[in-house]
C-alpha cells in the first residue's frame, strides 16, 4: 500500500515560497526609469513655459499678451500634462515601494492621486505620501529611514508651496508702482520656480534610483511580512 504523502511534501517549502515571491516581484515590477525620464522632462518643460508666460503675460510685462493668448493656453496644457505624467510616475513608484517594503506606504492608491488634485488639501497632504514612498523604496525599510531623505522632500515641498504662492501673488500684482519692487517680485518668483523644479528632479531621481537598485537585486520582502507603518496622522484610504 502506498503511504500518504507527508505534509512537508504537499506544502510549500520556504525556498519555494521565496522563489515564488521573487518571481511575482519581477513580474509586477518594471523598470521605473522610463516613467521617471518622462516626469523629469515634463517638469522642466512646464516650468520653462511658466516662466516664459510670466515674462509675456501679466500687468508687469512690457508688451503684455492678452490673458487668453496662445501662451496662456500652452501654459494650461503644460500644467495638466505635467500633473498627469507626474501622477503616473508616482503611482508606479508607489506600487513598487509596496513590493519592496510592504506596509510602509500609508493610504490607498486612489488617495495618492486625489491628494494632489483637491484644492488646499494639495498643499499639505501629498508630502507625507512622497516621504513614505521614498522611505519604502529602500528594500525592507522597516523603521529605519535616512534623515536626509525626509529633509529632501521637506525642502522640495516648501519650495513648491512658496513657488505656488509667489505665482498667485505675482499674477495678481497690479501696475508696478516701484521698479525695485517689481524686480524683486520677479526675481523671487523665478528663483522659487527654479528651486522647486530642481528639487523635484532630485526627488524623482532619488526614488527611481533606489527602486531600480531594489528591482535589479530582486529584493522582495518574505510573504506575509509587513513592516510597521510609520508614525504620524492617519491618511485617508
Amino acid at each position: 500500500m502506498l503511504s500518504a504523502p507527508s505534509g512537508r511534501s504537499c506544502g510549500t517549502l520556504p525556498g519555494q515560497a521565496r522563489h515564488r515571491d521573487r518571481a511575482r516581484f519581477h513580474a509586477r515590477s518594471r523598470s521605473p526609469w522610463t516613467a521617471a525620464r518622462c516626469a523629469r522632462f515634463a517638469v522642466l518643460a512646464a516650468v520653462a513655459v511658466e516662466l516664459t508666460r510670466a515674462v509675456h503675460v501679466g500687468p508687469r510685462a512690457p508688451h503684455a499678451l492678452p490673458a487668453g493668448s496662445w501662451l496662456t493656453t500652452l501654459y494650461l496644457w503644460a500644467t495638466v500634462l505635467t500633473t498627469a505624467v507626474f501622477l503616473v510616475w508616482f503611482a508606479h513608484c508607489r506600487r513598487t515601494a509596496g513590493l519592496l517594503s510592504p506596509g510602509v506606504v500609508r493610504g490607498s492608491a486612489a488617495w495618492g492621486v486625489l491628494a494632489r488634485l483637491i484644492p488646499v488639501v494639495c498643499l499639505w497632504a501629498p508630502r507625507p505620501l512622497v516621504q513614505d514612498v521614498l522611505r519604502a523604496s529602500t528594500p525592507r525599510a522597516g523603521d529605519a529611514a535616512p534623515a536626509r531623505s525626509d529633509r529632501l522632500v521637506d525642502v522640495w515641498w516648501g519650495a513648491w508651496v512658496a513657488h505656488a504662492l509667489f505665482a498667485v501673488v505675482c499674477d495678481g500684482y497690479g501696475a508696478p508702482g516701484s521698479p525695485a519692487l517689481t524686480v524683486a517680485a520677479d526675481v523671487l518668483y523665478g528663483a522659487a520656480a527654479a528651486l522647486a523644479v530642481a528639487l523635484a528632479v532630485a526627488v524623482i531621481q532619488r526614488i527611481t534610483a533606489r527602486q531600480a537598485a531594489g528591482i535589479a537585486a530582486g529584493t522582495v520582502a518574505p510573504a506575509g511580512v509587513v513592516a510597521p507603518a510609520p508614525a504620524g496622522p492617519p491618511q485617508l484610504s
